[in-house]
């Protein structure tokens, strides 16, 4: 496995048990440094996918490796534009990212690609290809609100989303009025672990005791499936 690529575990959690293990990080570990007075900011993501819905049916079908394109930013700010690839091998991740003027942005939405082929970067001449050859295009947004803790030995970065919710009908990434549809019941939410090589010894304790069980969950499908709802 290259160095590049990250565990990566899942769980859905409840309400209660996010308080219970909270006290605990708290305890141990720093909130992330992007996080705002409130502990958490928001994340929103536009994925793409192709006219056969490669990246949505290959979790599905569990393919061995799998990718996803999508555009994030924070906080439904342009200050962070990024156009992502990420990367899956089982329970290994592996995220590229580029980032993107707003003009670039909005260039890319119009199928207007050909400032990616003078970007200095793999991942964008693969979204080149992948766009003018598998016809990916924007597939639906999916908003959250993270709270992170981050611990240095291992690169351990353990995430809670919270709200996890899907836009229906806009690929408008900067619109706060689209509306938005939960994909999961108010008191659950999605707990995330990742780390380099070995998670440490202190860090494993914690979630060995209280024996959560781990999921595939994904984002990107939980909201597909609800904006396919409408659509029935």
């Amino acid at each position: 496995m290259s160095a590049a690529y990250r565990h990566e575990l899942k769980y859905i959690i409840y309400d209660y048990q996010y308080e219970e293990l909270k006290s605990v990080l708290n305890a141990m570990l720093d909130q992330d440094k992007h996080s705002k007075l409130n502990g958490q900011y928001l994340i929103r993501s536009l994925y793409f996918d192709d006219l056969i819905h490669s990246a949505y049916n290959q979790r599905e079908d569990g393919y061995y490796v799998r990718k996803k394109y999508r555009i994030r930013i924070y906080d439904y700010s342009d200050s962070l534009i990024n156009l992502e690839c990420k990367h899956k091998r089982e329970s290994y991740i592996f995220k590229e990212s580029l980032k993107l003027s707003k003009e670039e942005y909005h260039s890319l939405l119009n199928d207007d690609l050909n400032f990616l082929l003078d970007k200095n970067h793999n991942m964008a001449k693969d979204f080149y290809i992948d766009s003018k050859t598998n016809l990916i295009k924007p597939a639906v947004i999916v908003d959250y609100e993270r709270e992170a803790y981050v611990y240095d030995v291992g690169t351990v970065r353990i995430t809670f989303d919270k709200n996890v919710r899907a836009a229906y009908k806009s690929d408008d990434i900067f619109n706060k009025e689209i509306p938005t549809y939960f994909v999961l019941k108010p008191n659950m939410m999605i707990l995330e672990i990742k780390f380099t090589d070995i998670l440490p010894e202190q860090i494993r304790r914690i979630f060995k005791v209280r024996n959560y069980t781990q999921t595939a969950a994904s984002k990107y499908c939980m909201c597909v499936d609800k904006m396919r709802e409408f659509t029935i």
